[in-house]
């Protein structure tokens, strides 16, 4: 099989597409997306690919380009004939799985594009920071929603799944490992097994390196 490419940058939404290539073992090799935030230059190159200027972007071996993780997940499930990511059609996990994946990408991820950089959505002068506050104060109830329906060792229960992977690379972002810990505990300890795995661990350091 050719490789994939995966536009990205460490430690953004990108790190969950990358994961699932090693977890499968794709072949695969990382494009820098560059700071989509401050730079028009590595806007400009991945406009042609993705008119949002996000990633993950990939690109399939046959040159498509697919955006959004959650259909990507999909994808590679299909791809690959493998459920060990994706429970198959008549799993008793399936249901759940779409529900909280569909529920992660649709409620939770829109809260990080909305406050990294508020100025995007609110233009008034001095209402970006109450702006990014009440966000905020959304995005952790939904991550409370999400640890009422979370089960253990992994999210859904007995059985790992990509929700762990989405785990895994979200509960680093804010409102911080610490928060989660405290606040989201069966998340948080489903996150810290997953990116322990054999085949996760690498990816985590790369994306995530631990300060010194």
């Amino acid at each position: 099989m050719k490789e994939f490419i995966l536009h990205g940058r460490p430690g953004w939404g990108s790190a969950i597409v990358e994961a699932q290539l090693a977890f499968y073992g794709l072949p695969f090799r990382i494009e820098e997306a560059g700071d989509l935030f401050d730079s028009e230059e590595a806007r400009a190159r991945l406009r042609p690919l993705n008119a949002l200027t996000q990633v993950p972007v990939l690109v399939l071996p046959d040159g498509q380009a697919m955006t959004e993780s959650a259909a990507i997940t999909l994808h590679l499930a299909d791809l690959t004939g493998r459920d060990d990511l994706v429970p198959g059609a008549k799993a008793p996990e399936r249901a759940a799985f779409l529900r909280w994946l569909v529920f992660l990408v649709a409620n939770v991820y829109p809260t990080f594009t909305y406050a990294d950089d508020p100025t995007r959505f609110v233009k008034t002068e001095g209402a970006s920071e109450g702006f990014r506050a009440e966000v905020a104060t959304y995005a952790r109830r939904l991550w409370g929603i999400v640890e009422g329906a979370a089960g253990t060792p992994w999210f859904l229960g007995e059985r790992f799944s990509a929700l762990d992977i989405y785990l895994a690379v979200m509960t680093h972002w804010r409102p911080g490992t610490a928060w989660f810990a405290e606040n989201t505990p069966l998340l948080r300890a489903a996150a810290q097994r997953a990116a322990s795995l054999p085949a996760l661990a690498p990816v985590m350091a790369r994306n995530f390196p631990k300060k010194a």
